[in-house]
């Protein structure tokens, strides 16, 4: 077989259900990991996530994880038995949720997910692993050489990447990420774009100032309208459920108070996802809202380290229920990459994880007007899954194409 050609080495399992009852206790666990993993990231500028992406790469992981190794993993992502069950059939209800809108002619949503691991040629895996795999998230082994052509392999990954995100998630896998001591690289890609319930105006679309973290202010295009949404509040912050067409998905934006934006993230690290997205009453908005588009890129390895599995980085970790060999495998990486546009139109986004394995040798309206630093999350409405979380402190700043 030529360099760079792949080979699939999967199970004859069929992709089951899932386990509908565990979905609320998979979002709750969820919610609580990217709270975690907010914390842990970057505390200043722009920033995209997908917690659905990093937990589903991480799921996959954990279904090849044993001993020490597996409780730490479990730990952090607040898995039970019924996790990768869950997490299957809250993957396919959110699958769901794509194409026509019902009575929207026209609209349509998009909305994809995909799961893909890449192995080194000859290695024996794991029937049982590879089953759970197949059973629940879809998955097979496509086969590669890291070690004698590790950058054809980096290159079809990344490849395989943006293909499942209509290129908005390009190079996720840097040079030299990969060698020769790659054993294993597992992969989830969402892809999302959403048309607005209510589209804004562009006529309406005028340059406003928004306030920036360090005191001072900028101009940006600022959308102007007027959707039928829901507003909630708490200490120190609102919120505004903004709908997409059919009003099966949602992005709540949510708006601190002048000088609380800090506070309002330590929230978001304690715990407050749930109350944020929880929708509170129906009420038409007067919203200003800016358009923005950016991506993020973030290494992961030392934050899940910190979080409380560092044992899966380290030379005791323990991956043996992967393969029948000897290999004494752990994670060399977790990287990530997010990219998010909003305007008049809708929005569009988009995210991909990869898990490196490598050998130890891996009607009255009310006003919400957002021209401040903001945090935003993209979820589905009826069981509050953040499938993006982000933040905007200049909304005029990385805008890519």
């Amino acid at each position: 077989m030529a360099q760079g050609e792949v080979d699939l080495a999967g199970s004859d399992t069929a992709r089951s259900e899932g386990d509908r009852a565990a979905i609320p206790g998979v979002v709750a666990a969820m919610h609580g990991f990217a709270g975690d993993l907010y914390g842990e990231l970057p505390a200043d500028g722009n920033l995209v996530v997908s917690p659905y992406s990093v937990v589903a790469a991480l799921g996959m992981t954990l279904t090849g994880a044993g001993g020490h190794t597996a409780r730490e993993m479990r730990d952090v992502l607040g898995a039970d038995d019924r996790f990768h069950g869950g997490l299957n059939a809250l993957t396919t209800y959110v699958e769901g949720l794509a194409g026509p809108v019902p009575h929207r002619d026209g609209k349509e949503i998009a909305l994809d997910t995909a799961n893909q691991l890449f192995g080194q040629r000859g290695v024996g895996w794991e029937k049982a692993f590879l089953d759970t795999l197949a059973r629940e998230y879809g998955a097979a082994v496509r086969t590669v050489d890291f070690e004698g052509a590790a950058e054809d392999a980096r290159v079809l990954i990344n490849d395989w990447v943006a293909g499942r995100t209509h290129d908005r998630i390009r190079d996720l896998i840097a040079r030299g990420v990969l060698d020769a001591a790659t054993r294993l690289v597992l992969v989830n890609a969402i892809y999302l774009k959403a048309p607005w319930e209510k589209p804004f105006e562009p006529s309406s679309t005028r340059d406003g100032t928004f306030h920036l973290t360090d005191g001072g202010t900028t101009r940006v295009p600022m959308m102007s309208g007027s959707p039928y949404g829901a507003l909630t509040r708490g200490d120190g912050w609102q919120a505004a459920r903004i709908p997409y067409a059919g009003g099966t998905l949602a992005m709540t934006v949510v708006l601190p108070d002048e000088g609380r934006l800090a506070d309002v993230e330590q929230e978001v690290v304690r715990g407050g996802l749930p109350q944020m997205l929880a929708g509170g009453r129906g009420t038409t908005l007067d919203l200003r809202l800016p358009r923005w588009t950016f991506r993020s890129n973030a290494q992961l390895a030392g934050i899940l380290g910190s979080l409380g599995m560092p044992s899966a980085f380290g030379s005791d970790a323990d991956f043996r229920p992967m393969t029948d060999e000897d290999l004494d495998l752990r994670i060399g990486e977790v990287v990530h990459q997010g990219f998010v546009a909003v305007d008049e139109h809708g929005t569009e986004a988009a995210a991909a994880t990869a898990v490196v394995m490598e050998t130890t040798a891996m009607p009255v309206t009310v006003p919400f007007h957002v021209d401040r630093p903001f945090l935003f999350v993209i979820h589905d409405v009826e069981h509050g899954t953040p499938l993006f979380l982000g933040r905007v402190t200049d909304p005029g700043v990385g805008a890519v194409g």
